[in-house]
């Protein structure tokens, strides 16, 4: 069955470069984002992975996790970092998954379950592999993304895209198109007028079912 929104993500247990993880252990009270790719030592991931990296920081100021998966193994990962380092300028400090056997890969349905991987797989062969999944700390998936082989990843996307997830939990409020962090957000549907008088002060009404209000907080 496909991995929906705000179904609860499979808990697993894997090895990765940096020993062996329970998922659902791992990700704690944090916000978690899980990123694959279709295999170590390819050119557009090396570039994704660095750009992750530069984002430490802003990882860590939003209580979130980040965590690769790949069908390669422990030893390549860790070969793989030095490349990512070189290419990207800094250290990928975040572990990444060894799933050779495609348990997670098809446990969040990124490949069919019936799929194999032949004797020496190529990025080809697991194409499908190259997902995002923004996960809450109720470990329930909040967003998904999939990308093809030649197009990178933004990774301010994904970063916007976690604001504006943590900004609608802690303040139930919805994003307009385009939104960035300190922009107006719109005042949903269950809230009534005079409720969001209440909640959320003076507001804007372009429709009677539009309304939008400054970012709270």
């Amino acid at each position: 069955m496909a991995l929906r929104l705000n179904d609860t993500v499979p808990d697993f247990t894997a090895q990765t470069d940096q020993g062996v993880i329970r998922f659902h252990e791992w990700i704690g009270d944090n916000w978690a984002i899980l990123f694959s790719h279709p295999k170590d030592f390819t050119p557009v991931c090396t570039t994704e992975f660095g750009a992750v990296a530069r984002l430490a920081d802003e990882w860590s100021k939003r209580n979130t996790k980040v965590i690769g998966i790949s069908v390669d193994g422990v030893e390549e990962h860790k070969r793989w970092k030095r490349d990512i380092e070189k290419a990207g300028g800094v250290a990928p400090y975040f572990p990444i998954i060894a799933d050779a056997g495609l348990h997670v890969s098809k446990a969040f349905d990124m490949l069919p379950h019936e799929y194999y991987l032949p004797e020496k797989p190529s990025p080809a062969d697991t194409e499908t592999v190259r997902a995002v999944y923004i996960i809450g700390p109720d470990k329930k998936l909040k967003l998904s993304m999939t990308y093809p082989m030649t197009v990178g990843r933004n990774f301010a996307e994904v970063l916007r895209a976690l604001d504006a997830l943590q900004t609608s939990a802690r303040a139930g409020v919805s994003m307009p198109a385009d939104w960035t962090p300190g922009g107006d957000v719109i005042i949903p549907l269950a809230v009534d007028d005079e409720a969001a008088k209440k909640k959320f002060g003076e507001f804007r009404a372009v429709l009677p079912y539009l309304r939008f209000t400054k970012q709270p907080g």
